[in-house]
């Protein structure tokens, strides 16, 4: 049976809060009510969310400042904002800052229900990362759980950041190749503009930190020099032809990689 969507309402009026999240649940959604975009921010990586539906003119930190932040630092959670401001300069300012759907308040409950689904059949397999039906990889002593967005040693979790999660994911779906840096911050950045390459250098060294033996000198988490990284299993996946390592500093046959292969 497949685990429900679980939804988090953010919505500083209780009783439009209320009746939000006993309809979404009268449907089979699982729901998390929140008042404050404050409490969002603190709550969503410990709680991760299908889906946010948010207030834009929350009191404090607005609905549409929050979803700005959440774009700017990377995060690819879908977000449909309400708004009771419904001129087309404030729909257009919504989706510039990031959000996936906007509806004007008063709205239908079941007209947002059908945004949701919506939103939801095209937030399931992003660009680039793979279905999360996909079996867990093994790295070193470690397995990542794609599907929970988790690596797992000894039972313990360890959740990784969205975008560690969409750089580890694009890479694992594709062992042995080399995956450009430009390929791995469209998958990990729903808006690459203006971001800079380096924003991958950056989880690439955090990855290796969680993953790596010796992250000086990477095993699995390979630097493909003037190009992008590899992910090099211990052992092929479904029966994948990949390079053979003779080595952790090895090179794969064919591919240019870093001298000291520990470079970002």
């Amino acid at each position: 049976m497949n685990k429900p969507f679980h939804v988090h309402i953010v919505d500083a009026d209780r009783a439009s809060r209320g009746a939000l999240c006993a309809y979404f649940e009268a449907h089979g959604l699982t729901v998390t009510p929140m008042e404050s975009a404050t409490e969002l921010l603190r709550r969503l990586h410990r709680n991760r969310p299908d889906l946010v539906i948010m207030d834009s003119t929350l009191p404090g930190m607005s609905g549409t400042q929050a979803c700005q932040r959440l774009r700017a630092e990377g995060d690819r959670v879908p977000v449909i904002l309400l708004s009771e401001r419904n001129e087309e300069i404030d729909r257009v300012l919504g989706l510039e800052m990031g959000a996936d759907d906007l509806l004007g308040k008063p709205c239908s409950q079941r007209e947002l229900l059908a945004r949701v689904h919506a939103v939801l059949r095209r937030s399931i397999v992003p660009p680039g990362l793979p279905m999360l039906a996909m079996a867990p990889v093994p790295i070193g002593t470690l397995q990542f759980d794609i599907a929970s967005r988790c690596l797992v040693q000894g039972g313990q979790l360890h959740v990784l950041s969205t975008v560690e999660y969409a750089v580890l994911a694009e890479l694992v779906a594709n062992p042995g190749v080399a995956v450009s840096r430009e390929r791995l911050l469209a998958a990990s950045h729903s808006r690459a503009e203006g971001l800079l390459l380096r924003a991958v250098d950056v989880a690439v060294m955090r990855l290796r930190k969680r993953v790596e033996p010796d992250p000086a000198q990477p095993r699995y988490l390979q630097t493909i020099r003037g190009h992008g990284y590899m992910f090099v299993p211990a052992a092929p996946i479904d029966g994948a032809a990949l390079p053979i390592q003779r080595s952790r500093r090895s090179t794969p046959t064919g591919v240019a990689a870093s001298p000291s292969m520990n470079s970002v």
